[in-house]
């Protein structure tokens, strides 16, 4: 009998358990067709590739995500998420189970923090206001140094704070763990504040980033805005990346048009300037993609993007069609 009633008592505890926890399988995949020639000044050899690859739109990826209600508003979270290359099935970043994301945390009212491998603060406004859907046909690949950054270095702590009235901000910090008995350890800093409400989003970004050794610090500034006037989203955007003494300057703008409930137009232009000390070199791109929703999760896709620095004519350039299913 008792052991029948212990029995019952394991079964409703892990009844509330299941019913108040959950895990979530998702996944992007992401295939494209197409040319591709990449600068000789963003490290190609200026030659153009017949390709079959992926990630032109979103980059291929499956994980696990999953939260516990712990009462009181109270969550705890954790999530876990690997990249891959959908051509030939290798992992995105060799050696890592999971290269693009993995952490644990807790969220409720005050906000969500998260401890382990996550995108940085600066990461989560940076293509925000990108036209051609933040993409491998977004004008900026290839053009803005402010888009050279340590997206998510690892070893990090993270926090977001609520929603206030539209505005929210985050903070994230990663500990370099590379100190030697002469040069303190490297660190990434990251911040960002958002105001999101009605038509209008404005984000501003700063990152910093020191390595072992080197005692300059490279500094990324990014400003964001988007304004939705229904029959098209105007998008702007500003950056600068300063490092000793260098300094670059970016900008870009574009528009989302919604052609229909399936069909949305984007492009842009985008510029980018170095001064002096950086190599006083000019950088351009224009870009330009189409997507058709067959359904929520599968859509057809196809863009050009072209970029080139005046200074050497060192030109690149993509032209793809592709498929993005999302699960």
């Amino acid at each position: 009998m008792k052991k029948s009633l212990v029995a019952l008592a394991v079964m409703a505890v892990s009844g509330i358990a299941s019913a108040q926890s959950s895990v979530t399988l998702y996944g992007i995949a992401d295939a494209w067709v197409g040319s591709q020639k990449v600068p000789v000044y963003a490290g190609g050899n200026g030659l153009r590739q017949t390709k079959i690859d992926g990630g032109a739109i979103s980059g291929n990826r499956f994980g696990f995500m999953g939260s516990e209600d712990l009462g009181g508003g109270l969550k705890a979270n954790f999530l876990f998420e690997q990249g891959f290359n959908i051509d030939n099935g290798s992992q995105l970043v060799a050696g890592q189970m999971f290269g693009r994301q993995s952490y644990v945390g807790f969220s409720g009212g005050f906000g969500e923090v998260r401890v382990g491998k996550m995108w940085t603060a600066y990461d989560d406004i940076n293509g925000a206001a990108n036209s051609a859907f933040d993409s491998a046909f977004s004008p900026n690949n290839y053009v803005w140094a402010s888009t050279g950054y340590n997206a998510n270095p690892g070893n990090s702590l993270y926090y977001a704070s609520p929603d206030l009235g539209g505005f929210s901000g985050a903070f994230s910090y990663s500990l370099g763990e590379n100190k030697t008995a002469t040069v303190k350890a490297g660190n990434v800093s990251s911040a960002h504040i958002k105001y999101a409400g009605g038509p209008l989003y404005v984000g501003l970004g700063y990152q910093t980033e020191k390595t072992t050794g080197n005692a300059t610090r490279a500094k990324f500034t990014r400003l964001n805005a988007t304004y939705d006037l229904g029959v098209a989203k105007l998008l702007a955007g500003y950056g600068r990346f300063a490092s000793g003494n260098e300094r670059t300057t970016d900008w870009s703008i574009g528009a989302d048009f919604p052609v229909s409930s399936a069909l949305t137009v984007s492009g842009g232009f985008a510029r980018s300037k170095d001064n002096a000390a950086a190599g006083n070199q000019r950088r351009t791109g224009v870009g330009l993609a189409t997507m058709y929703a067959l359904s929520k999760r599968t859509s057809l896709y196809a863009g050009v993007q072209t970029s080139k620095q005046t200074n050497s004519n060192s030109k690149g350039s993509l032209y793809a069609v592709g498929v993005r299913h999302a699960f």
